[in-house]
């Protein structure tokens, strides 16, 4: 569900019907923070799909051309580690889950490696 509380019960509805959540975060700075803080939607929508029942997750981190330097590879492990922190404590298998760092703007890794 595209980052609109409006859009939460879309997100509800479809979840309930998924085999695999595709969680996206951004990767700029703020926006990560943002979404992974106590009321953020990053954490909301994890929980969700996993109280939905929903036990396959990858983690898309887009943005990454916005991190300093562009494709940051300490960014992407920075975000990885908290989001993986995160999804353990609500009972996902953080080794289970893949991280695919991409960048929607100019489409690196969406298609191609």
């Amino acid at each position: 569900a595209p980052g609109h509380r409006d859009f939460i019960k879309n997100m509800i509805t479809g979840t309930s019907q998924a085999d695999c959540a595709v969680l996206i975060v951004a990767a700029g700075t703020g926006e990560f923070e943002a979404g992974i803080s106590k009321n953020g939607q990053t954490r909301e929508h994890a929980l969700l799909a996993f109280t939905l029942g929903v036990k396959q997750l990858i983690v898309g981190v887009n943005k990454m051309d916005s991190t300093e330097p562009a494709y940051s590879e300490t960014r992407f492990e920075e975000i990885k580690k908290e989001v993986s922190s995160y999804i353990k404590k609500i009972g996902y298998n953080p080794v289970a889950v893949a991280f695919v760092p991409f960048s929607g703007w100019h489409g690196d890794n969406i298609i191609e490696p």
